[in-house]
């Protein structure tokens, strides 16, 4: 059984889909999760911190999602294939994942201001609701870093390193471009593939 702060924000995202941010309402949000609107701001504090906390979910999720495709079996260049994917379609099925990832968040959704903390950090769920999130570049920086992590075998050696970051980075990067400009002919993953060298392993 759900928390109740995940009845929450799954109350809150439900009427988020429905209606601007805006037009939601804490009563009916706490109302829609069977909980007391005292409950509700014991939580969140504010309309303010639950909308935080709710982006904060989403961009944990894109993140988890992230850390799947680069544990998936397959080669490295499958696997960082497969994070731009993930990352396209991410984007494309959720409103709060592509307004993280591109900086657009239009009127519909709430729009936290953006900053430098990302979301591993050890505070919890609460208080790092009440943190800043991360930027879209901040989440380019994530996705690189995990990927490398990943990808890197033990003792790489520093140049080859940075070769790999640079390749995980650009892999991110046309993922994002295949969201603000979907292709008409090829998807992501043939474009990952083609941009990619063969041999991403050191």
């Amino acid at each position: 059984m759900p928390s109740a702060r995940e009845s929450l924000l799954d109350a809150a995202g439900t009427a988020l889909s429905r209606r601007p941010w805006s037009a939601v309402r804490m009563v009916d949000v706490a109302a829609a999760a069977g909980v007391s609107r005292q409950t509700l701001y014991n939580e969140f504090g504010s309309k303010d911190g639950l909308g935080r906390a709710l982006v904060r979910r989403e961009a944990d999720g894109y993140l988890a999602g992230v850390d799947r495709a680069l544990s998936a079996p397959g080669d490295p260049r499958e696997r960082l294939t497969a994070t731009a994917e993930w990352t396209t379609s991410a984007a494309m099925d959720n409103a709060l994942v592509r307004a993280l990832l591109t900086g657009c968040w239009g009127t519909w959704l709430p729009a936290p201001a953006p900053g430098p903390v990302p979301s591993s950090c050890a505070a919890p769920a609460p208080r790092r609701a009440e943190s800043p999130l991360p930027s879209p570049g901040d989440l380019v920086d994530l996705v690189r870093d995990r990927a490398v992590a990943a990808l890197a075998g033990p003792g790489t050696p520093r140049p080859k390193a940075a070769e790999l970051a640079r390749t995980c980075e650009l892999a991110v990067r046309l993922a994002l471009s295949c969201v603000t400009a979907p292709p008409g002919g090829p998807g992501v993953s043939e474009l990952v593939r083609t941009a990619l060298p063969g041999q991403l392993a050191p």
